[in-house]
């Protein structure tokens, strides 16, 4: 691309950008309007875009994580209507039987076998239990489960740690014996609860490694600060987005969703991760444009306006091929498939607009001149990367406040 670019040099631009009126054009363009109003406007503009962003954020702490099984399918594929035949036929837990392996030691309990089947056959939330299956040893034994409720229930995880918590241990103390619970259910709930334990680290991972990226590039504190807590916002109101749809229901049939569903475990994590990522190219793009504009000698707000005014158009197009894409992911019949479209689509567009359209602009119009403060110590010890350095420019230096750094 850059050797490209080498040859086509100025015929690569619209004819009206190859004359000295570019600079007029551009500063009556609409987005230019728009950064100016939201800039001279900075209570309103963040107050009412905060206020928007955490409304659609709030069906999020409602998440429950888990697994979207045969019984997410649409009902015109034939898994699907087989897993509704032994529904009706056996209940709804028999698709997602929980398999209870015991060890019973050198020395077996002949009575702790009949213990366990009776305290699990007495809980409410189990329709059935088997005769336990010995080995050949007689030194393990095999007990199947079936809940009351279809596998990707919460009652269905509220029985797993019930079993395992409560009654197992109580039915097994003093025996010597082993009570585990298993199977594909089981394994899917695990799976669930050890992503939720482990997704906020990983989202304060990922945040703390961009906050010391974004601070050494823009030799800032409060612009990464505020990068990364308008990323989350915008992230966070996508998560509620698909909550509301997928998990509440709210307007699945205009996706064509049979029935609501549990969040598949492993979808806010690969939202985070890929939303995270564009995200960032977007506020990395105009916060770049923004700071070359105030170390040429403007104001903070006319930086802000010459910055959103040149980048808006090519972020809007960008968010337009990106929503685009992640839409079309809508017209396919696996559910966590509608559910990644649909968040992604939601996260980029409220990101594209809300937050750096918005929030951006009017957040760092009533920072000031202190978006681009930084500790002297912290300057002489953080590495210095020059991204857009012109070895024909000199540097331009400017007045600074006390305490301020270059």
């Amino acid at each position: 691309l850059p050797a490209l670019l080498s040859v086509a040099r100025h015929r690569i631009l619209p004819k009206h950008q190859r004359t000295e009126r570019q600079s007029t054009e551009v500063a009556h363009s609409g987005w230019v309007s728009w950064a100016r109003w939201v800039a001279h406007h900075p209570w309103r503009s963040s107050i009412g875009a905060t206020v928007v962003l955490v409304t659609l954020a709030i069906p999020m702490l409602d998440m429950r994580l888990g697994q979207a099984d045969a019984g997410s399918d649409p009902t015109t594929t034939t898994h699907r209507r087989a897993y509704d035949l032994l529904a009706t036929g056996f209940g709804d837990g028999f698709n997602g039987p929980l398999l209870i392996a015991v060890d019973l030691g050198d020395n077996p309990d002949p009575t702790v076998l009949d213990r366990l089947s009776s305290s699990v056959a007495a809980d409410p939330g189990v329709r059935a239990v088997s005769p336990p299956e010995l080995n050949a040893t007689g030194d393990t034994a095999l007990i199947t489960a079936i809940p009351t409720t279809k596998p990707q229930d919460q009652a269905t995880s509220d029985l797993v740690h019930r079993l395992r918590n409560d009654l197992l241990p109580a039915a097994t103390t003093g025996t010597g014996a082993e009570a585990l619970v298993g199977g594909p259910t089981a394994g899917f709930i695990d799976q669930s609860d050890k992503i939720a334990d482990r997704l906020p680290w990983f989202i304060a991972a990922v945040v703390s490694m961009s906050f010391l990226l974004l601070m050494v590039v823009f030799r800032s504190i409060l612009v990464p600060l505020k990068a990364a807590l308008l990323n989350l916002l915008s992230i966070g109101a996508a998560y509620g987005v698909v909550v509301a749809v997928f998990q509440w229901g709210w307007g699945r049939s205009l996706i064509g969703l049979d029935e609501a569903v549990p969040i598949a475990s492993f979808v806010p994590m690969m939202m985070f991760a890929i939303l995270f990522g564009l995200s960032m190219d977007y506020e990395v793009f105009i916060l770049s444009r923004i700071r070359e504009e105030y170390h040429r000698g403007h104001s903070n707000i006319d930086s802000i306006v010459e910055g959103l005014g040149a980048t808006a158009g090519v972020i809007t197009a960008a968010a337009l091929i990106m929503i685009s894409v992640f839409v079309g992911f809508v017209a396919s019949d696996d559910p966590v498939v509608k559910m990644m479209g649909v968040g992604l689509a939601t996260a980029v567009a409220v990101d594209a607009t809300i937050v750096r359209m918005v929030l951006v602009p009017s957040t760092m119009a009533l920072v000031g001149d202190a978006n681009w403060w930084l500790p002297r110590w912290l300057d002489r010890i953080l590495p210095h990367l020059d991204m857009e350095s012109d070895p024909d420019q000199q540097p331009l230096e400017l007045p600074l406040a006390e305490g301020a750094s270059r």
